[in-house]
């Protein structure tokens, strides 16, 4: 599996432009044919408008489904949409979308762990369900930024049996040794590959910091992103994880009667 990762810089409050962005973005990296492309997090408003934030948000994920979905068909690629801030049900989500090479939506997930520090547990819903999702016969899993910082969430996907983890992610520059360790951590401690695509650039007084990443399952870097607009690509050998997985089984050593979460 090819795997490439939009590292985008959004403008804020500005989902016309960045919808156009993310267009001629996709369009480069599909040039390099790649299995996968993958956006970062609520790249359609930037993270995130306080004032008036549904009128800047998606709805329904109608226009993600639209003209992404629509980009997943025409390149014939599978797409993890990032995620967009979507007005649902009355509330808003910070929803991630996955689309297949038909164009097919064949996953939502809405971010579980809202980033409080920030406050947008004040303006956003929490998820309340994880999704597991194949693309081209490999299971996969997607979180958002935050959630990262949840190895009970992450283990719980493996558990799953999944074999990619995307991140998706607006992480600032000034943390961005955390995201690098967290994913790291991720992939190693559950044997898979983990795609971090986060996000550069500025949104009032933060400064997003790019390095967008791909682990394999031993948490070798099979490919960086620096801190400004750019695309990053990796080949991910799915027969890795299986190796591993053999050769070092922690799934079959946990002590899961000893856990209590």
């Amino acid at each position: 599996m090819k795997i490439s990762c939009v590292q985008m810089d959004m403008l804020f409050a500005s989902p016309e432009e960045n919808f156009k962005r993310a267009a001629k973005l996709i369009e480069k990296a599909a040039k390099e044919s790649p299995d996968v492309i993958v956006l970062p997090e609520t790249w359609n408003t930037g993270f995130f408008p306080r004032e008036s934030l549904e009128s800047f948000c998606d709805t329904e994920g109608s226009r993600v489904k639209s003209e992404i979905g629509a980009l997943a068909k025409r390149f014939s690629v599978n797409i993890v949409a990032g995620s967009v801030a979507n007005f649902s049900g009355g509330k808003v989500y910070n929803s991630s979308y996955v689309f297949d090479r038909k164009g097919e939506c064949v996953s939502r997930y809405d971010k579980t762990h809202l980033f409080t520090p920030m406050g947008e547990d004040g303006f956003f819903q929490k998820g309340e369900n994880l999704s597991v999702f194949e693309l081209g016969g490999v299971k996969c899993a997607v979180v958002i930024c935050y959630d990262i910082r949840f190895p009970e969430l992450t283990r719980t996907l493996a558990l799953k049996g999944i074999q990619v983890l995307f991140t998706v992610s607006q992480w600032p520059k000034v943390r961005i040794p955390h995201l690098l360790a967290l994913t790291k951590a991720r992939a190693i401690e559950n044997q898979m590959f983990v795609a971090c695509c986060n996000s550069c650039g500025k949104a009032g007084e933060t400064v997003y910091g790019g390095n967008s990443v791909i682990y394999d399952p031993w948490g070798e870097t099979l490919s960086r992103g620096d801190d400004g607009e750019g695309i990053i690509s990796a080949d991910c050998d799915m027969s890795v994880v299986d190796g591993i997985r053999s050769s070092i089984n922690v799934f079959c050593d946990r002590r899961a009667e000893l856990y209590k979460l």
